[in-house]
């Protein structure tokens, strides 16, 4: 997860968004992994998380640094948020959501931003696809991840049915992480 969070790093710092102080709403916050680093660098944030203790956690941990913009979290589900923003940011959070929600949600947070969207997402593969079935064999309690797999093509509909283009893809892929991030801008 850091690394799909460093990459998006690389990317604000290189258009300077966040320097110029630009509104971000992080979306499915955590503990504030996105959202702290984009007010260090000047980003008016904010972030939300469906779980008040990640939520309250990010906010414990933005309140001990020294913020360049600001930063501020609440409890709330994807569904509900609103505002208008610079960038819509929504990383590794798609993985709760099924396949027939997600045209929904990608399309909910799209009306966000009238800029840019940053999205990852575990995508679907015959690979991925496999070893999740693999863990489903294990015996005892279930130990195949309940993460939805989500095929890019997909995704980038919702996201082009919105008048969004992908302007950048990365893939971080560890021994048991994969993420796919896109960032799409509003055409």
């Amino acid at each position: 997860h850091q690394q799909t969070i460093d990459k998006v790093l690389g990317w604000v710092d290189a258009d300077g968004s966040a320097a110029a102080g630009q509104t971000f709403c992080d979306a499915g916050c955590g503990v504030g992994s996105l959202a702290i680093p984009l007010a260090e660098r000047g980003a008016n944030v904010k972030a939300s998380d469906i779980s008040s203790a990640m939520a309250s956690e990010a906010a414990r941990r933005a309140e001990q640094m020294d913020l360049k913009g600001s930063a501020t979290f609440e409890t709330a589900d994807l569904e509900s948020l609103t505002g208008k923003y610079d960038t819509v940011s929504c990383i590794d959070v798609l993985i709760h959501y099924p396949t027939e929600k997600m045209d929904d949600m990608v399309g909910h947070l799209c009306s966000l931003t009238d800029s840019r969207f940053i999205i990852s997402f575990a995508p679907f593969t015959p690979f991925y696809a496999a070893l999740k079935w693999v863990g489903s064999m294990a015996p005892g309690p279930s130990k195949a991840t309940r993460a939805y797999l989500h095929k890019e093509e997909d995704v980038v509909a919702s996201l082009e049915k919105r008048g969004f283009k992908v302007q950048r893809s990365e893939m971080t892929a560890t021994n048991f992480y994969f993420s796919r991030l896109l960032e799409a801008v509003k055409q």
